[in-house]
């Protein structure tokens, strides 16, 4: 008989999991209805959130209150929706660059005011209620940096409380002693998941809660919702979900939050290819959330195993924008075989609303162990150094009028232009420019430097690397953003 009530048991838990599933499905597939249009770009700004946040006021479906201000006076509002008895929290962008959840949370008011998927929202919001904080620290936002306004890292600031959006959270974690809490966050887009050539695009942890990394029911119950969670991305971004490294952190609002007894869900949003504003992430976010909520909501996580968990791959960081194996560089008479690693830094714009690409050479050697984003098998080809062309351009119009890849098949990747201005660096052609008077900057293979190259084979010149970006010259494909101008 107790075999019979457990399978009845099963079958029914299998049979509502598997209905969460099909609904997630939807979601992904309609999402472009519910997505902000006004929220495109990833370096938002608070006084962009605040008219969505004034018009969740004349809904009397949501509660927003203001619960706070940041060092330099701007607003934090709490958002509540639903009546159910489980509480769920959730906060975004405790560090002002990590923005893609904050876009998801207004993607995901869009979804509830809806008129789709009624049903399923009701037995949502019957049974939860939903408590957001998006952009905790809009003093960081607005200049798109990790940092509050006093310099330090929200998130290590659990014990000693001295930000004022540190004492928020604090605040109002206790107030609600919810049962379930979600810390949204950015990783680094060079995370892989480990031993795969796959981007962590989306990790996940439930947070220690001591040393010892004990699991007792409130951090297991986070696991599980994790485990389901993975289960939902696999479908979308197969390989390419990590697990946060667990190790305890005494000072960290994750790692106390599980402590205080909150199942405490860490969700970061690494990096997806050719997906520069994580735009495809935040999506995946949207989806991951809100399947969250509706296992919480009909309480299926319970039956999840937890030893799955430990199957998602952890987290590793062995990926690069562009990874060029075993060319052939030569040295003092002598040729050896290389890899290198290249990144694509970012530079903000002085309105830090945008921001431009200057390529580095982050790791050179044998890259065996390591992956990219794009990877060029270059046996055979010799490194050379991209040189200046001798003839000096007129104008930037001129320079536009020329064949540009022939320059570059000609291993050219610098020009000189007369009197040529411009407030930024960033340049949009493929090749660097520099003044009429300017000598070209040094390079060497050495990391650090900005890369500026060609590959050669047989004598023939079949790649240029130009400010870091692969252009292939005989297909003329290339993810290229932009050159830099080394001029004053």
């Amino acid at each position: 008989m107790k075999y019979i009530l457990s399978l009845i048991i099963a079958v029914l838990s299998f049979s509502a999991t598997a209905q969460v599933k099909d609904m997630t499905t939807s979601l992904y597939d309609s999402y472009s209805k519910y997505k902000e249009p006004s929220l495109d770009k990833r370096r938002i700004k608070h006084d962009e959130i605040q008219p969505l946040i004034n018009n969740l006021k004349s809904n009397p479906a949501y509660t927003v209150k203001q619960v706070g201000e940041s060092i330099k006076g701007k607003s934090i509002s709490l958002i509540s929706v639903g009546s159910g008895d489980t509480s769920v929290f959730l906060w975004s962008q405790m560090h002002g660059d990590e923005p893609t959840a904050t876009q998801a949370i207004f993607d995901i008011f869009n979804f509830l005011n809806s008129s789709d998927f009624k049903a399923e929202k009701e037995e949502l919001l019957s049974k939860l209620t939903l408590h957001f904080i998006p952009m905790l620290n809009p003093d960081g936002a607005e200049v798109f940096t990790r940092r509050n306004a006093l310099g330090i890292d929200i998130n290590r600031d659990a014990l000693m409380l001295q930000s004022p959006e540190g004492q928020i959270l604090k605040r109002i974690r206790d107030s609600l002693d919810a049962d379930f809490g979600f810390n949204l966050h950015d990783q680094s887009i060079y995370y892989n998941a480990e031993r795969t050539p796959k981007p962590a695009t989306i990790s996940y942890l439930a947070p220690a809660y001591n040393y010892e990394k004990d699991i007792n029911e409130v951090r297991g119950n986070a696991m599980k919702v994790i485990v389901f969670m993975n289960s939902i991305i696999q479908k979308y971004a197969p390989g390419q979900v990590g697990r946060y490294n667990d190790d305890f952190e005494p000072r960290a609002f994750g790692d106390n939050i599980q402590k205080w007894g909150t199942s405490a869900i860490l969700i970061e949003s690494g990096g997806y290819k050719n997906d520069v504003e994580k735009q495809e992430i935040r999506k995946l976010n949207f989806v991951s959330i809100l399947s969250a909520c509706y296992i919480i909501a009909n309480g299926d996580y319970k039956n999840i195993p937890i030893e799955d968990y430990e199957k998602i791959p952890q987290n590793d960081r062995k990926l690069f924008d562009l990874k060029i194996e075993r060319f052939t560089h030569k040295l003092l008479g002598k040729n050896y075989i290389l890899d290198l690693g290249i990144n694509h830094l970012e530079v903000q714009d002085k309105n830090n609303e945008g921001f431009y690409n200057v390529g580095s050479i982050v790791e050179k050697g044998d890259l065996s162990t390591f992956y990219g984003y794009d990877t060029v098998d270059a046996t055979g080809y010799r490194l050379i150094e991209g040189k200046v062309y001798p003839e000096l351009i007129t104008s930037f119009k001129e320079l536009q009028k020329m064949d540009l890849y022939k320059l570059l098949k000609s291993g050219y990747t610098y020009v000189r232009v007369a009197d040529f201005t411009q407030k930024d660096k960033a340049v949009s052609l493929p090749i660097n420019i520099l003044d009429k008077d300017q000598k070209v900057p040094g390079f060497y293979v050495n990391i650090g430097n900005n890369p500026n190259f060609v590959l050669q084979k047989d004598g023939t010149v079949d790649y240029a690397v130009v400010n870091g970006f692969l252009i292939n010259l005989k297909t003329k494909e290339s993810n290229f953003k932009n050159a830099i101008f080394y001029g004053k």
